[in-house]
């Protein structure tokens, strides 16, 4: 199994993740790679304070920020992410043509979506695909619903990989709703590599890219950079922009939900 660099480190975060402690020889073996390379990598995720050293390979750091699972995720801030999906769900007119990613956020915009007519909604939230399908048949809104393939991940209800983006270079869309695990005045990021390049892909084929984050993200860098957030049409959130972002230049519509 040959991977890049950073697949490989993901790789190794999602097993640290899953087990707790990992090893320089089992890695190498199943990655096909020396274990100078796992070294290394080990050495650079230890620096970014991703794991720690031991003997013989890393177990977790202590302060590590690892993505809490999906039904965990959905009891955090659900106040907000109701209200940050409704406002959202406005910005969606009749004829459009709209990309959903992944995330307990982008659901409630799925919730949210009704009275419009002739939509075509494309997306990898597979929570997302079944809350718009009971939507449709009790027609609180008209159009079609396309589910993306790919891989699956189970504990985020996703779907990800190289043919989901395959797929999505394939289509060209009015607007993209994004999700997000920590955005500051740089940038937004998320916690995994293929759901980030995912969202990534989707703002690229857009023509307008909304980002929806709720106040708890503001000021958070998780380990994957989804794009700049010169790069997106506009930032839906339950707070104001700081007052430093705005200081510091940063340019780019805020929508208070």
């Amino acid at each position: 199994m040959m991977l890049l660099p950073d697949e490989r480190r993901q790789h190794i975060l999602e097993q640290l993740q899953r087990y707790g402690k990992i090893q320089v020889a089992s890695l190498a073996t199943a990655l096909t790679v020396t274990q100078e390379t796992i070294r290394r990598d080990l050495d650079e995720l230890e620096a970014k304070q991703m794991l720690k050293r031991v003997y013989g390979g890393a177990v977790a750091y202590s302060h590590v920020k690892m993505e809490p699972r999906f039904e965990k995720k959905s009891t955090i801030e659900h106040t907000a992410k109701t209200a940050i999906g409704e406002a959202a769900a406005t910005l969606i007119k009749d004829g459009d043509t709209i990309v959903i990613d992944v995330g307990t956020t982008t659901v409630e915009l799925a919730r949210a979506i009704r009275g419009v007519v002739r939509v075509t909604i494309v997306t990898n939230s597979i929570p997302a695909a079944e809350l718009l399908n009971e939507r449709l048949e009790a027609k609180w809104f008209d159009g079609k619903v396309i589910m993306l393939g790919g891989v699956t991940h189970p504990e985020q209800k996703s779907i990800a990989g190289a043919l989901t983006c395959e797929l999505l270079t394939r289509f060209h869309f009015d607007k993209a709703f994004i999700s997000c695990g920590g955005m500051t005045s740089s940038g937004i990021s998320d916690y995994d590599m293929e759901e980030s390049i995912c969202s990534n892909l989707m703002i690229q084929q857009s023509d307008q890219a909304y980002v929806l984050g709720d106040r708890s993200k503001l000021g958070e860098t998780q380990f994957f950079r989804i794009c700049e957030l010169d790069k997106v049409s506009a930032v839906i959130c339950n707070a104001p922009m700081p007052e430093d972002w705005a200081r510091s230049g940063v340019n780019v519509e805020w929508i208070t939900a």
